[in-house]
């Protein structure tokens, strides 16, 4: 009688136990994510147009102390070499760096080696240096970056911006794959010669297609992989998307993260600027053009990277693009329905998504 009074205890308690472990098996666990970034780099221009924001507590307040108490850890700005205005210009940009530090925000600065926007369809070198034999223009890369380390400091660099096609053209273009290669490691070099600390991104522009790239810079040392995520460019399936940032960190063995991403809270415009991405169609079906809509859709990209086993986490594009020009404007905000402030100027429930 008395082993029955021991053993019944003793199997509930262990039949208790297995459905415990059951319950923690199916749940899903959302690992802290290293980045969880944002972009600030019309913050000059726009505080220099005096206009007025306020944080979702309806209080006047600076878009960089909002993300900052949002839970933003990291903010990503570019780097122009000798822009027409002197937005991403680099006393702009390091002044605004010390400022970014002073809050304990870390840094992610992407070095676009041109005089203006560098992407797969444009990778324009800075006028200063057409014209110079390709071995001056590699000391011109040296030289620059060991300065923008040096002076500015970035906790992340990133050598280019979305290089899928290479950088400098035409002679760093992917066309010549040999000197696309020596233009970024004397990037790469540089950085590790001035600041050892600071780790190297490669950034690519969707996340199909990518495996000639990285195949032929495989024996470049970098640090992480940065990937561009937009539903209209990069499709719409985010199961595939979850399965090649597996593929594409795992085959190459690095942190990966996605460098861009945004996404739409209004179907509509705050000036007269064309904006890039504007109905549904350019989105995800399951997210509605929303303030709600862009919440989940930034709360599933944070869930999606957490779950990647090399995934680190996320930065969001053009979140401070609001229509600061007035609502007027002809070269105002291409950007403004997919901000971080609507169109009063508050700021919206996706920020919640980084808390």
């Amino acid at each position: 009688m008395k082993f029955f009074l021991y053993i019944i205890p003793l199997f509930i308690l262990l039949l208790s136990c297995s459905k415990d472990e059951t319950k923690r098996d199916d749940q899903v666990t959302v690992k802290p994510l290293e980045i969880k970034g944002a972009e600030l780099s019309f913050l000059p221009e726009i505080r220099q147009s005096g206009i007025v924001l306020k944080n979702r507590n309806n209080e006047t307040e600076d878009m960089l102390m909002t993300l900052k108490k949002e839970g933003v850890n990291t903010i990503r700005l570019r780097l122009w070499k000798n822009p027409i205005e002197l937005n991403s210009s680099f006393e702009t940009v390091k002044n605004l760096v010390t400022e970014i530090k002073s809050l304990g925000l870390k840094v992610l600065l992407t070095v676009h080696y041109s005089d203006t926007w560098a992407d797969p369809g444009s990778q324009t070198k800075p006028a200063i240096w057409n014209g110079i034999s390709f071995n001056r223009l590699k000391d011109s890369v040296s030289v620059y970056t060991k300065k923008i380390v040096t002076q500015i400091n970035p906790d992340y660099i990133q050598i280019g911006n979305e290089i899928n096609n290479g950088l400098l053209w035409p002679e760093g273009s992917s066309t010549n794959i040999s000197q696309m290669k020596e233009l970024l490691q004397v990037g790469i070099t540089a950085v590790r010669e001035t600041n050892s600390a600071t780790k190297i991104v490669i950034h690519f522009a969707g996340h199909t297609n990518s495996d000639w790239f990285f195949s032929n810079i495989a024996s470049l040392d970098y640090d992480i992989i940065g990937i561009s995520y937009y539903p209209k460019w990069h499709g719409k399936d985010l199961a595939q998307l979850k399965q090649n940032l597996i593929s594409i960190s795992t085959t190459n063995n690095k942190p990966i993260f996605i460098a861009e991403t945004s996404y739409g809270f209004i179907e509509s415009y705050n000036d007269w600027t064309n904006n890039v991405m504007y109905t549904q169609v350019d989105y995800l079906p399951q997210f509605p053009l929303t303030p709600n809509g862009q919440k989940e859709y930034l709360n599933t990209i944070k869930e999606l990277i957490s779950t990647v086993p090399k995934g680190i986490g996320f930065c969001y594009w053009g979140n401070e693009w609001i229509s600061y020009r007035g609502n007027q404007a002809t070269n105002g905000s291409s950007w403004e329905n997919q901000a971080f402030w609507d169109f009063d100027n508050k700021a919206l429930p996706v920020l919640s998504v980084y808390n």
